[in-house]
């Protein structure tokens, strides 16, 4: 496809580097700003606060942000184990991607269009400069569905349909019958996103949400291109409102004593449900606790299933 003009403007607003395969049209923001969830006054101006932060400090980095070192090859590993996240409102992404420079650790990210404390959503341009930086780290991205929706059922039919709930968008909390390529559809425009704001290649995976499938579900998003990837929450860094803000050494431990080579650990990148921005204390303790015990940590690039995906 031609290079527009609107393209161009548009990657020039998100502060992208040009390279990405895709050229996506204009990514609509999922939720009327009616829609945001509503805070508390306190807990709201804190979040003001940050955001503007958080906002200040992605257009300085974007702006001193220099090529980065070609990627060293990756050491044979008999112990994998894939580290993901999967969207919020952003509050600790900026964290995060501290923990997971210091200690070179690449993930894996899913992604939905999740409201943020500056009023757009996790993939909106304010967003876009941390993306790109962790795409040029070596990080890898795939689709959450834009809006977060969540299965509850299959339709019997030719073709068959699947009962949905959006959690996020216009629609959220509302329940529909859509066919196979309505969801396929929901998939691909946030797998399109992603490749434009990261310059990274769509991989051919997604995540449903809540980990919520069907057999009928899960052959219909492979059949348009999509493989599922199940995935183990980890519980005091995942969304739930029992999940504690400072995990316990005794936690951490019990955590890592659980992991299995090949599992693909799921963390949050910020849960609105809490009552102050929660600082992913357990995550370091528990990547130096899996090095300790041998694991290494691969992107799901790696994998030998989901691997397979574009590049």
């Amino acid at each position: 496809n031609p290079v527009t003009p609107t393209f161009q403007a548009r990657r020039a607003a998100d502060g992208v580097v040009a390279g990405a395969r895709h050229v996506c049209e204009d990514f609509p923001t999922s939720s009327p700003a009616s829609a945001q969830p509503t805070l508390p006054s306190a807990r709201a101006a804190l979040l003001r606060r940050l955001g503007a932060a958080v906002a200040l400090s992605l257009m300085g980095a974007a702006m001193a942000q220099t090529a980065p070192a070609p990627a060293a090859p990756t050491p044979a590993c008999d112990k994998p184990v894939y580290l993901s996240f999967r969207t919020g409102s952003m509050e600790v992404a900026p964290l995060v991607a501290v923990v997971l420079q210091r200690h070179k650790v690449r993930a894996t990210f899913f992604a939905s269009a999740d409201p943020t404390p500056q009023g757009g959503d996790a993939l909106d341009s304010t967003w876009a400069p941390w993306w790109k930086a962790r795409g040029d780290e070596g990080h890898a991205f795939a689709s959450q569905t834009r809006d977060e929706v969540l299965w509850l059922g299959d339709v019997r039919g030719k073709p068959p349909g699947f009962l949905v709930r959006p959690q996020l968008g216009a629609f959220a909390g509302r329940t529909f019958t859509w066919s196979a390529a309505k969801y396929c559809e929901n998939i691909d425009v946030t797998a399109d996103r992603l490749a434009h704001i990261t310059g990274v290649n769509e991989m051919a995976a997604f995540r449903a949400p809540g980990d919520s499938v069907s057999p009928a579900l899960v052959a219909a998003a492979k059949a348009c291109g999509f493989r599922h990837v199940p995935t183990v929450p980890v519980a005091f860094l995942a969304e739930g409102a029992n999940a504690p803000r400072s995990p316990t050494d005794k936690q951490v431990a019990q955590t890592v004593a659980r992991v299995r080579p090949g599992d693909v650990l799921l963390a949050h990148l910020g849960v609105w449900s809490r009552e102050v921005p929660q600082v992913p204390v357990g995550l370091e303790p528990l990547i130096t606790g899996l090095q300790a015990q041998g694991f290494c940590f691969r992107t799901l690039r790696e994998h030998p299933v989901y691997g397979s995906a574009g590049s």
